[in-house]
């Protein structure tokens, strides 16, 4: 008998791309990426990203052509971020009915029904330090329990303008449970909460918080986001948020986190996740591609088959829109 049949009896399986295809364990679609987008302003032209090639700011007068190019691809979920007019100790702008997220969502929805609107939940993009909320007197550390009631408020402020998912992403202690209550209490309470519930302290956001102009004035997260050293962690920030109400698990950031995506799944299979392949993430694989270093298209496909793989059910990425093109 030859001791390389059941070798070969798996080589037989690849030698067609129709049978590779037909046998592929892992499904990536259209269907689950979700694609940022950077609202700044309400006229003026699209401001590029100069670290995140292809990625604007866009204002609300070019917000319509925007969407309608993506509804045209095929991708029908995105994800907003808002840079305000002016930023103050509280993040005010954030909570305000005519914020510029706000009028975002009501925008896009008026142009399509068909597209899904994740509306980001935080208050660094708004705040004139750049962290996540308010802090102590004279200190950089956050205040929670001060933070948690403006959260609440900027969470019904979103949800009236008519978002379809509040994902809150700052790692605030108790910021699920409260939203949950507030939202619930205002008549919302079949509004979805996505949870970040894992977002490491990483080296790779630096491009966003450029395009999203949140970066922290001084100090740094390291007080309220996880230590990338950290693994049983993950589990443990997960179960709380759990506990509180998360309806969906998001983890941050994805390539770099592929076996902390495949703990939290194989934890609890039944709760949808999702994984943010991060800025960082995007510029470095964008800079080999332009110097010709890797092929980016089989790379970048291989990255996001690699998050679906580890348990992945959506994946947010900049990527999306040329995806939707090479497939």
């Amino acid at each position: 008998m030859n001791t390389l049949y059941p070798l070969l009896r798996l080589r037989r399986l690849r030698r067609h791309p129709g049978l590779r295809e037909l046998v592929q364990e892992t499904d990536l679609t259209l269907k689950n990426l979700v694609f940022p987008l950077f609202i700044k302003g309400k006229e003026g032209p699209r401001f590029p990203v100069a670290s995140m090639p292809g990625i604007d700011q866009i204002p609300l007068s070019h917000l319509r052509e925007e969407i309608e190019e993506l509804i045209a691809l095929g991708i029908t979920t995105v994800i907003l971020f808002g840079i305000p007019p002016y930023k103050d100790p509280t993040g005010s702008c954030a909570l305000q009915e005519e914020g510029i997220v706000q009028e975002a969502i009501r925008l896009i929805h008026a142009t399509s029904k068909e597209m899904l609107i994740i509306a980001d939940l935080c208050l660094c993009e708004y705040t004139d330090h750049g962290h996540c909320g308010v802090l102590h007197h004279n200190s950089q550390e956050i205040d929670n329990d001060k933070t948690l009631p403006l959260l609440v408020e900027q969470a019904l402020s979103l949800a009236k303008a008519g978002a379809d998912v509040i994902a809150p992403s700052g790692m605030i202690d108790g910021a699920v449970l409260a939203l949950r209550q507030g939202l619930d209490g205002a008549g919302f309470s079949s509004l979805p909460l996505l949870s970040y519930s894992v977002k490491y302290n990483s080296a790779f956001y630096g491009p966003f918080r450029r395009a999203a102009e949140g970066a922290p004035l001084y100090g740094d997260r390291s007080t309220h986001q996880m230590d990338p050293a950290n693994g049983n962690e993950a589990l443990r920030e997960v179960a709380l948020d759990i506990q509180e109400g998360a309806d969906i698990l998001m983890i941050k950031p994805a390539h770099a986190y592929l076996d902390v995506i495949y703990r939290v799944k194989q934890a609890h299979p039944h709760i949808p996740l999702g994984a943010y392949h991060t800025s960082g993430e995007f510029a470095l694989l964008k800079a080999a591609g332009e110097k010709g270093w890797i092929d980016e298209k089989r790379a970048v496909l291989e990255i996001l088959r690699g998050i679906r793989r580890a348990g992945a059910d959506f994946i947010i990425t900049y990527y999306a829109k040329e995806f939707a093109k090479w497939t």
